[in-house]
């Protein structure tokens, strides 16, 4: 074979004309089958991670931000934290633009008192609201001087140090902060009383109806709950999206998103991967 002289795998590889048996030349063979094959692997690729992604998000773990300032001390505005979505089962809510396909709730689990929960608000259920479910149906709920009861018994609550937040002006706020403690063991969490006998520090008594629940943010004075029937009011089951359980990224908010050199000062570095009590 001298040098000016191609196998024709050389030739394919190449791109190369061929002559075929009549002496005409064919067409120009060219890598275009590949690159097409090429594209099409890769838009397989990204519709299936698309699936897996949209299937993940509606039957395990959904990313949710904080907003407001209604869950302090122990969420704070900037957080992201992950939702589990099976926790509670699965309603129409579950789904990504929530179609309207059935009703009630399937593979239904019963939340415990004290969980951190995210739920459609009822009175517009385009908006997504967390706040601590603290009655159970059938329970009674009453505040009295700041003080929650249920079924009759005050929650158990200690007075611990202040609360204590800088903002990005360097102003300092010193709120007084309480440890409660849900009956029987349950869960034990901390909640803030920012004004002595504010508007909602005394509520009830109701009694939340079945298949409903009363929830009530950790910032007691600075929340729109089930005490505000205006707002929220009683929670149907079918309106639970899930528990708050993971809390895996945090910022101030003092950095915009394109002063990328101030996100490193701006992360709370200490909040990354809590969980959520």
């Amino acid at each position: 074979m001298t040098e000016d002289t191609h196998s024709a795998k050389q030739d394919e590889a190449a791109g190369v004309s061929e002559t075929n048996a009549n002496g005409k030349e064919s067409a120009p063979m060219t890598a275009r089958p590949r690159e097409e094959n090429a594209t099409l692997e890769m838009v397989k690729t990204i519709v299936s991670a698309v699936l897996i992604a949209l299937f993940l998000r509606t039957v395990a773990y959904e990313p949710f931000n904080i907003p407001s300032e209604s869950m302090l001390p122990n969420l704070l505005v900037g957080d992201y934290l992950f939702v589990s979505k099976f926790s509670y089962g699965y309603s129409h809510y579950s789904l990504p633009m929530s179609p309207d396909i059935f009703s009630g709730r399937i593979f239904f689990s019963e939340p415990h008192r004290g969980d951190v929960v995210v739920f459609r608000l009822p009175t517009d259920d385009r908006i997504d609201y967390i706040k601590r479910l603290v009655g159970l149906p059938g329970d009674t709920i009453e505040v009295k001087s700041g003080i929650l009861y249920i079924n009759g018994d005050p929650v158990k609550r200690e007075r611990i140090d202040d609360f204590v937040s800088t903002d990005q002006f360097g102003n300092v706020r010193r709120i007084p902060q309480y440890r409660e403690t849900m009956p029987n063991g349950g869960a034990t969490y901390t909640t803030l009383d920012m004004r002595f006998n504010g508007d909602l520090d005394n509520y009830g008594p109701v009694t939340v109806p079945p298949g409903h629940y009363f929830m009530m943010g950790d910032n007691r004075d600075n929340s729109q709950d089930s005490r505000v029937s205006s707002v929220v009011g009683f929670v149907p089951a079918e309106n639970l999206i899930g528990k708050a359980e993971i809390l895996f990224f945090s910022t101030d908010g003092s950095a915009k998103i394109w002063e990328v050199w101030k996100w490193p000062f701006a992360w709370r570095w200490g909040r990354f991967f809590h969980l959520i009590q």
